[in-house]
């Protein structure tokens, strides 16, 4: 082949790869296939008899993962917000008890709160008679934020100002509905950052200076 019609081939060549190039940097993108927009109406609608309100609002994402555990005090409200969680589009684990059988509270408790301190869960819920003893036993497992719940406003509290990843709640202090609508909110509630982080930070230095001692 003479050099002439080398010079030829490899600029038809190159004129071919840049308009391959310039068509795809003008075809359109496919949006991800990772779903964050809140759920349908039918996907979350809330449990016969309860008002809209109770549902709660759609989760950030689908793929937060949340692991519930109570003792045979909290069963049956464990029961139903595992329902409420699942028809919330959230992923979700049961480290028990599942059932009415007398047990020891700290044993699930501890179960939850291993799963987000190692970081395979992001948010836990432990639920007893009261919340407080569960509450307790979470907060001895380092790296984990658990706050005893009893009211929306608290609830909001524990997630903007101190980033809660454990919500405990009483199973003979707060109603049904008062609870898939608490759960639902600090589900979605994010951290507010900002002057908290400093005040979080110091928790987790606690946490050190316990591992430490």
């Amino acid at each position: 082949m003479e050099r002439k019609d080398l010079e030829g081939l490899v600029r038809q060549l190159v004129t071919d790869v840049v308009a391959r190039v310039d068509a795809a940097a003008k075809a359109p993108v496919a949006p991800p296939c990772h779903e964050t927009e809140p759920l349908s109406p039918k996907k979350s609608a809330a449990p016969a008899g309860a008002s809209p309100a109770a549902a709660g609002p759609a989760p950030l994402s689908k793929e937060l993962r949340v692991v519930i555990g109570s003792d045979h005090g909290g069963f049956a409200l464990k029961e139903e917000l595992v329902s409420h969680l699942h028809a919330l589009g959230y992923a979700v684990i049961d480290v028990g008890t599942h059932g009415t059988e007398a047990v020891d509270y700290p044993d699930f408790a501890k179960a939850v709160a291993q799963r987000v301190a190692r970081g395979e869960c992001d948010r836990g819920i432990v639920i007893d008679g009261a919340g407080i003893g569960s509450g307790m036993a979470c907060n001895k497992v380092a790296g984990v934020r658990a706050a005893v719940c009893h009211d929306l406003k608290s609830v909001l509290n524990s997630r903007d100002h101190n980033d809660a990843n454990v919500l405990s709640l009483g199973s003979g202090v707060v109603s049904p509905e008062l609870a898939r609508e608490m759960v639902a909110t600090w589900l979605k509630t994010p951290f507010g950052a900002g002057r908290h982080s400093r005040r979080i930070a110091k928790i987790n230095e606690l946490d050190r200076d316990r591992t430490r001692a």
